[in-house]
């Protein structure tokens, strides 16, 4: 999924789907970090990309309270 189609998607949550989203994503990066320690995890770039969609959950809530 694109970022823009991902941010829009977003846009339409409300706020308690977008904090239940974002508990969910920091939940998935923790095992994701515990996998990557006993070096289970074979494709590290799924890191990376769960951490950019945890700053756009944040973003788009940061932009919802303002």
């Amino acid at each position: 999924m694109k970022s823009t189609d991902y941010c829009r998607k977003l846009r339409g949550m409300s706020n308690e789907e977008l904090a239940v989203r974002e508990r969910d994503l920091l939940e998935d990066l923790f095992r994701l970090r515990f996998q990557h320690g006993v070096r289970q995890l074979d494709n590290t770039a799924k890191m990376r990309e769960l951490r950019k969609h945890i700053a756009r959950v944040k973003t788009i809530m940061g932009e919802q309270r303002g």
